[in-house]
């Protein structure tokens, strides 16, 4: 990243945070380093709406007034091998949540639902470490039956990590954005996952970019981390240059070791929007996961003016989300555009 001019002393502690962010990511498009994001979350409570109305400028300079809506389904769900600790998917341990296979007809009318409440986006999802044989036949014979069905409605696909082979099946079959969460900071990382690495993650990513798919790529706030994590993580993101960022709140789920972890407060959710935005200026930023529990109505309303301009609608695989119509009604409320299918191609 280009440094920011050394008479604006963007890091000086005198220097104002707020006043620096509008000058070097609204004025010239260049995202806060990890140092001045930190700034950012520290912020104090009475100057929030004015760091909101920032974050929601860059937004509409950098990315425009359109909302880009996504629903997603759980192809296979639950039994994972792996033990990520904020996730009731785990087979390791004792959560409410079984394995479960979705037939290719349910796929079909899980599409079709989802393009009929205007979203542009349907992502297909696994509960894997990666994807086997089946999998990978399960994905192709859905695809197939999405098309067939006459939606073309845009498909991603999150089915952990990757081969090389598996990379180019993908984009052979027409996926077009992989998502592949780094889900924290890498110093945080071990706390979280012990079954495979930060790096492992960084390796599929690293595949599907070069092989020209668009990479989806976030994680989910309030896992333990401290401030600073917040701030390396949004900087990390930042140097992976993804397309898209779902930002999750933690959904504290029975059974899983997480399940007592405290919601996250919601101003101190919005604050993190804010500072996501400023560490991703041209980003899509998508309100995903523990939203409703974290924000409630109110607050994801805030979140839209603060940053925010895409949306998940519907629930979240394992986790109830709100009435799609409660959410497109909002962004109408908001006089908010929703991106038409025709500008995603």
């Amino acid at each position: 990243m280009t440094a920011a001019p050394e008479q604006a002393s963007p890091d000086a502690p005198e220097s104002d945070i707020v006043a620096v962010a509008r000058e070097q990511v609204l004025g010239r498009g260049e995202a806060l380093s990890a140092e001045q994001l930190l700034r950012v979350l520290r912020i104090e409570e009475g100057r929030l709406p004015e760091l909101l109305e920032l974050a929601h400028e860059v937004r509409m300079r950098w990315c425009g007034p359109e909302v880009e809506v996504e629903g997603i389904i759980s192809l296979k769900t639950g039994g994972c091998p792996e033990d990520c600790h904020f996730c009731s998917q785990s087979g390791l341990f004792p959560t409410p949540v079984r394995a479960a296979w979705l037939d290719i007809p349910g796929l079909v009318t899980a599409a079709r639902q989802t393009k009929a409440t205007g979203a542009t986006e349907f992502c297909i999802v696994a509960a894997v470490r990666g994807p086997d044989k089946r999998l990978m036949s399960q994905v192709r014979d859905g695809i197939r039956a999405i098309r067939e069905d006459g939606n073309d409605i845009q498909i991603a696909c999150s089915l952990g990590m990757l081969t090389q082979e598996q990379v180019d099946e993908l984009v052979e079959m027409g996926v077009h954005r992989y998502n592949h969460n780094l889900e924290t900071a890498r110093s945080h990382f071990p706390e979280v996952v012990t079954t495979h690495t930060w790096e492992e993650r960084w390796e599929t990513l690293r595949m599907v970019a070069e092989a020209g798919m668009e990479v989806c790529c976030g994680g989910i706030i309030g896992m333990g981390e401290t401030l600073e994590q917040r701030a390396e993580f949004a900087a990390q993101l930042a140097a992976l240059s993804p397309h898209e960022v779902p930002m999750n709140f933690l959904i504290p789920n029975p059974g899983t070791p997480y399940e007592d972890y405290p919601v996250v407060e919601g101003k101190e959710a919005l604050r993190t929007i804010a500072a996501f935005r400023l560490a991703l200026p041209r980003t899509i930023l998508r309100f995903a996961g523990g939203r409703e529990l974290t924000l409630g109505d109110l607050g994801a309303e805030q979140g839209m003016l603060g940053g925010i301009n895409a949306i998940i609608v519907g629930n979240y695989l394992t986790n109830l989300g709100r009435p799609a119509q409660r959410d497109l009604d909002m962004l109408g409320d908001l006089q908010m555009p929703i991106k038409a299918l025709n500008e995603t191609l």
